[in-house]
């Protein structure tokens, strides 16, 4: 019975291992997809909360942000849930001409979670979401403090979210402060449909390129 119960257990931690790095993955690529896809689209219009590539590409963000973060313990000894805002306010306090206190004050932003869209919209603006990724991510200790084990942004898929985000301080973003964009009440989701798109049309030209690739060489 010892020996089943190990095996159990060992199979189920296998499990939630392999389960928690392809969520880690899933999350980093569509990632990558809608920073590509949002400054393909900052090519012919201006980025603001009306853009749909721009409010998926924030709902994704949130989500990487708030990937295995860890609750919070109140005085009975219960675990209520933190938002990612909770993590930024504090790691980046410490970047020289940080926007954390203008945040802190906004009067629109009363939850936490509006507080974190607005730091987003803010460090977009700034062209300095990258520098404040960054930055967080080098202090590993606070980000400990706040995460669990297998989280995105305490694994090697961190600095490839560092990198991607660079690419987004080429966009001149327009954001409205005081709209509904920061409501705090609704969770984000994800539109996955357009990055499905985006990964069949990837491996249509994949194909086309073999088989006139194929074509040339039976011509040789």
């Amino acid at each position: 019975m010892a020996s089943l119960s190990l095996g159990l257990n060992f199979s189920r931690k296998k499990s939630m291992a392999r389960n928690a790095a392809v969520e880690r993955k899933n999350l980093i690529t569509v990632c990558r997809f809608s920073v590509k896809t949002l400054i393909d689209r900052s090519c012919f219009e201006t980025i603001d909360d009306s853009c749909s590539e721009f409010t998926n590409f924030a709902a994704i963000l949130e989500q990487v942000l708030s990937h295995r973060l860890k609750g919070q313990i109140n005085w009975f000894g219960y675990e209520s849930p933190r938002s990612f805002w909770d993590f930024i306010r504090v790691v980046c306090s410490k970047v020289p001409h940080n926007c954390i206190s203008s945040i802190e004050n906004m009067e629109n932003a009363s939850s936490s979670r509006a507080k974190g869209r607005a730091w987003i919209r803010v460090a977009l603006m700034e062209k300095r979401l990258s520098e404040y990724i960054s930055t967080s991510l080098r202090d590993i200790k606070t980000t400990r403090r706040y995460y669990e084990d297998g989280a995105i942004v305490l694994g090697e898929e961190a600095n490839m979210l560092a990198g991607m985000l660079l690419g987004l301080n080429a966009i001149d973003f327009s954001f409205c402060l005081k709209g509904e964009s920061l409501d705090g009440n609704c969770p984000a989701v994800i539109d996955y449909t357009p990055y499905l798109k985006f990964t069949q049309r990837y491996i249509h030209l994949n194909l086309c390129f073999l088989f006139f690739k194929a074509l040339k060489l039976n011509k040789i």
